[in-house]
């Protein structure tokens, strides 16, 4: 057996190199060739077809990948006037078949390119790094953003979470795989190998991600837990090189302090709502005296709002907020007691023109089911959450048997569900408004 395998391992890799080999000879333009893709043409000549146009497209500088999106733009989109006109005619029929007629006509036909160059294995990355190219393009000419309708349309299919694997990364996962986790850490850096070792190897540290099939060494997303006695406040406390680590039988609650989504062609396709969920599911099943699920997240966007609050501003209470702020680094939690209220209100009541939250984090959370549960104005002490944030923190409870009701409320009436700290809070008059940022 091990010997056919052999055999057979060699074939596939001598096919291989020779489709490669084909792939790189054709001399025809990209643009030309994804004519030819779109046409009846055999599965084998196809593939080769496939292997030729992604050689092509990484080879091209950035002016040649502009005009090769400004042809997909262009050459290969609807044909509108056809479009109204089968419109039209099953406004008028109602029958199945020229709702079929209209459906084809609908859609444009690069999306189908993309589908075509998808079905060659690992095609699948370098779609996602095409995406990427188009964000870029993007920047430049904003016409093109009408591809990026059809990358999204396709992703949110290819990458549904009903296909995707959670597996667990540990200190024994292959080193290429922990690579990607420092280099794809968003919210907390990962500066050495032996700061990895402490997020990965007490076993009071977890860390989940989410995988495609077909791209089982690159990381979707990914979020590392702490397992704790409580509900922590800062993030120092969870990443102290010198802490002690917590005992099984005091583990109570598990901590979702660092999420972060890896590929750049994947904005906008959402994993982290299912991923919570999943590890939730498996925490709870392999750790049964886990109660409380919490994040212990950063809160982006609140600098620039409290700046513009405090903007000209002399008053006591603006002068108390600025000397709240101004010991945000020091770790007295309980001494800012005035900029918790405004850390609440911002993320419960500051809205958006569209009437959701202002904060994207929040939005996220509150989206899920989650509850404002607490804020910390001390919570990141670090000279990038002091830059960010001014280090103010916020946990997220997800409370199982409040969820559904959560999301119903939110996604109705815009409720965001509090604890009953949150409450008290935001029941504190205050006397500052946001004004401008400075």
């Amino acid at each position: 057996m091990l010997q056919s395998s052999f055999l057979t391992d060699l074939l596939a890799t001598i096919t291989n190199r020779t489709q490669q080999t084909a792939a790189t000879r054709d001399a025809r333009p990209i643009e030309e060739l994804c004519k030819v893709l779109l046409s009846n043409i055999g599965d084998v000549s196809a593939n080769t077809m496939v292997r030729s146009i992604l050689h092509k497209y990484r080879h091209l500088d950035t002016d040649a990948r502009m005009q090769f999106f400004r042809c997909l733009a262009n050459d290969f989109d609807i044909d509108p006037d056809a479009v109204a006109t089968l419109a039209q005619r099953y406004a008028n029929t109602r029958s199945a078949r020229d709702l079929a007629a209209l459906t084809v006509q609908a859609e444009p036909r690069r999306q189908e390119i993309l589908r075509r160059l998808n079905r060659l294995p690992g095609a699948t990355a370098d779609l996602v790094a095409m995406r990427c190219d188009l964000f870029d393009a993007i920047r430049e000419d904003a016409a093109l953003a009408r591809i990026d309708l059809d990358f999204a349309h396709l992703f949110a299919s290819w990458f549904n979470p009903g296909f995707l694997v959670l597996r667990r990364i540990n200190w024994n996962s292959p080193a290429n795989i922990l690579e990607k986790i420092i280099a794809y850490e968003a919210v907390h850096a990962i500066d050495s190998w032996d700061a990895l070792r402490l997020r990965l190897l007490p076993e009071d540290r977890q860390c989940f991600a989410y995988f495609h099939p077909s791209m089982p060494e690159e990381p979707l997303i990914f979020v590392e837990v702490a397992l704790t006695s409580g509900i922590p406040g800062d993030i120092q406390s969870v990443l102290a090189d010198d802490r002690d680590a917590t005992p099984t039988d005091r583990m109570d609650t598990a901590v979702f302090y660092s999420i972060s989504n890896c590929q750049a062609g994947l904005r906008g396709i959402s994993f982290g709502n299912a991923l919570i969920k999943h590890v939730v599911d498996d925490l709870s099943a392999s750790l049964p005296q886990l109660k409380t699920f919490v994040t212990l997240s950063p809160i982006p966007g609140f600098r620039d709002w409290i700046d513009g609050v405090l903007a000209d501003q002399s008053t006591p209470e603006a002068d108390s907020l600025c000397a709240a702020l101004n010991k945000t680094g020091q770790g007295d939690d309980k001494a800012s007691e005035p900029l918790r209220r405004y850390i609440a209100h911002y993320l419960v009541h500051e809205r958006r023109a569209k009437g959701d939250p202002m904060n994207a984090v929040a939005r996220f959370h509150l989206g899920n089911g989650a509850i404002v549960h607490n804020v910390h104005a001390c919570g990141d002490r670090s000279a990038n959450g002091q830059r960010a944030s001014y280090g103010v923190m916020v946990n997220y409870l997800y409370d199982p048997a409040r969820i559904d009701r959560n999301i119903e409320d939110f996604t109705t009436t815009g409720t965001v569900a509090t604890s009953r700290m949150i409450s008290t809070l935001l029941k504190t008059p205050r006397t500052l408004t946001h004004k401008a940022t400075r």
